[in-house]
């Protein structure tokens, strides 16, 4: 990096340096150097400090229907808080019976899950997608038969189908009111139907008092499940300790959200963790303000997400690589949307995917043009399990797939996995999950004999001579597999590595090859950007336009260069197979956030991996590389 490139101040720390202990056992455990500072009991107790300390400060924020803001501040949001948890205790519900919220983010959402946490019942916040999406409601049923949910909420009427299969006719539903005059005749008439003003109008009492008392580490705070691929969701058990010590480490690694009170635009859904238990976190733990962004990365989208940023200046900005490729090309021809973003942000930081080096290189240079100055772009490594954050890359030289050092508090080990031959990162710390709800074996095969969760990842030093410089991510050690010459073949950097090659039209890449004598890819293309490159209309088939000439010209110059930039069998890709159809999340080859399971793919799509190394050069679906470029 040029000694004159400058990086906009922000004081970060806790994760920049640690101490690194080699085992008999062959197993290395490395740590913050900086110990994890005091964190409240309840993250609530967050709620009540800013109430009293900044009664009138906005902690959240959404449009209305004519496009402006609507705000709740955090001596409203404490006055709700309360309302809904007594109206929660008087329904019967309780950790056996917890609240379950089948829509997304919006200022009745985060309410209810405020009184929740306040009255000491667990919430269940579940995947839009699985009511709004999927055709047979499976991991809607299987979420709530595991749960046993004592009170539904849904904002819409758009949730009445999905009420009506899946949610037993006994439990209660919560809808705003608007949703409630406008249910669909007879999807859910037989049901005791409540409007949400019904909730906030209950008055507090001695009995919300005495749960609210009762409210410690240990107290569920919500059940976050995983995705499913090839199995079905997991629950994930979340405390109050859990939340809180993981704000507080994040605080000690970035303490910029510290000195002056966060002010986030965020749109990423809270049934994750990185929106739900970060991002609202950081917001509610630093007594900050979070503007709901009802956009999303797509082309669709954007434009709300845009609009948003041209307005509100955030001081920093969460979002996946697609969002952030989506609003670096915005900002070529917007110097609005760039000033604002860049006004008084310290930092951005991405997950889920790997950050193409050329949206990097982009977001560099929008900062210089707008402040004369970068903002560092930083990452880590977190799961839903550790609530999230356990590693954090935060200095200006991190670069894609740095996944940093751990943060003050958790404990990592890597130990060698013998049959993928990689490097497993496993934690531990008061952030790490007591278990699955409901699945002690799930739950027992999760944790190792000292305590560590397993993750499943893997990781490696950047420079092993220099462990200080951190971690680099290092795939899945369960997607790893062996070509029939007994060749590793590492999937996590061979997708990545496509995917950047196949820019724009490339989402993601299922690698193929389980005991064949090649590497093989089935690629799922980016619908709109092939139909740009066609010159196809918006609605055209994908199946014809994956033929028309300029788009088999671009896969097949990609297939070439893949096979020509190949160091050796374990990366040379030798067919390809542009997908038509798209991924199903009934199936579970695709999770709501949008990220691809290879197991589920290649288990559901057998037919095509076969097809794949049957096929000839005149096949119209295989595109083979020219190995003359080798």
């Amino acid at each position: 990096m040029s000694a004159d490139v400058r990086y906009r101040d922000a004081q970060v720390g806790g994760c920049v340096e640690a101490s690194v202990q080699a085992r008999p056992d062959g197993s290395v455990i490395v740590r913050s150097t900086e110990g994890l500072r005091w964190f409240p009991d309840r993250l609530t107790d967050a709620l009540a400090q800013w109430a009293a300390d900044a009664p009138e400060r906005t902690f959240v924020a959404r449009r209305d229907h004519g496009g402006a803001w609507r705000t709740i501040s955090y001596a409203q949001m404490l006055q709700r808080a309360r309302a809904i948890g007594q109206a929660l205790l008087d329904a019967g519900l309780s950790v056996e019976r917890p609240l379950a919220i089948l829509s997304g983010n919006d200022l009745e959402h985060l309410s209810l899950a405020m009184g929740a946490m306040w009255a000491g019942v667990p919430y269940v916040p579940i995947s839009t997608a699985y009511s709004l999406v999927s055709q047979d409601y499976g991991k809607l049923r299987h979420i709530l038969a595991v749960t046993t949910p004592g009170m539904v909420f849904a904002s819409g009427p758009e949730y009445a189908k999905a009420i009506a299969a899946a949610v037993p006719a006994d439990v209660p539903v919560v809808m705003t009111e608007g949703a409630v005059e406008g249910l669909i005749e007879g999807l859910i008439e037989g049901r005791t139907v409540r409007r949400f003003d019904e909730l906030l109008a209950a008055v507090p009492g001695p009995a919300l008092d005495a749960a609210h008392e009762a409210v410690g580490p240990d107290t569920i705070a919500k059940f976050l499940f995983t995705s499913g691929s090839t199995k079905q969701p997991k629950g994930v058990i979340t405390t109050h300790r859990m939340l809180c010590a993981n704000q507080q480490m994040l605080r000690q690694c970035l303490g910029f959200v510290a000195d002056e009170p966060p002010v986030l635009v965020d749109w990423l859904p809270w049934n994750h963790v990185f929106g739900g238990s970060h991002n609202v976190g950081i917001t509610l733990y630093n007594g900050g303000t979070l503007y709901i962004d009802d956009g999303k990365p797509t082309p669709a989208g954007i434009a709300e997400t845009l609009r948003n940023l041209r307005e509100i200046s955030p001081t920093i900005y969460f979002n996946v690589p697609k969002g952030l490729e989506e609003i670096a090309n915005a900002m070529d021809a917007d110097a609005q949307l760039r000033d604002t973003l860049f006004k008084r942000c310290k930092a951005f930081m991405f997950a889920g995917a790997a950050l193409s080096q050329a949206v990097w290189d982009k977001l560099h240079a929008h900062a210089e043009a707008a402040v004369g100055e970068r903002v560092r772009v930083i990452t880590g490594l977190g799961m839903t399990e550790t609530a999230p954050s356990c590693t954090f890359a935060v200095g200006t030289a991190v670069a894609s797939g740095h996944i940093g050092l751990p943060v003050p508090g958790v404990d990592v080990k890597l130990t060698h996995d013998a049959e993928s031959g990689k490097t497993e990162i496993r934690f531990r710390g008061p952030n790490v999950m007591p278990g699955y709800w409901r699945m002690p074996e799930q739950t027992a095969e999760a944790f190792d004999d000292e305590g560590f969760y397993r993750t499943g990842d893997a990781a490696r030093w950047i420079d092993p001579a220099d462990p200080q410089r951190g971690l680099l991510f290092d795939g899945r050690t369960a997607e790893d597999f062996k070509l029939s010459t007994g060749t590793f073949v590492s999937v996590g950097p061979l997708r990545a590595k496509i995917v950047a090659a196949g820019e724009p039209c490339v989402q993601d890449a299922v690698i193929t090859g389980l005991n064949r004598d090649d590497v093989g890819a089935l690629l799922f293309p980016r619908a709109d950007e092939v139909r740009r490159l066609a010159g196809a209309a918006a609605d055209a088939p994908l199946p014809e336009v994956l033929h028309r000439p300029a788009v088999r010209a671009f896969f097949q110059t990609l297939a070439d260069r893949l096979w020509r930039e190949a160091t050796g069998s374990a990366n040379r890709v030798a067919r390809l197979h542009v997908l038509a159809e798209a991924p199903s999340i009934d199936k579970g080859e695709v999770t709501d956030k949008g990220s691809i399971n290879q197991r589920a793919v290649l288990q559901h799509r057998a037919s095509l991996v076969e097809a794949l190394y049957e096929g000839r050069a005149s096949d119209p679906f295989l595109i083979l590389p020219n190995r003359g470029a080798a």
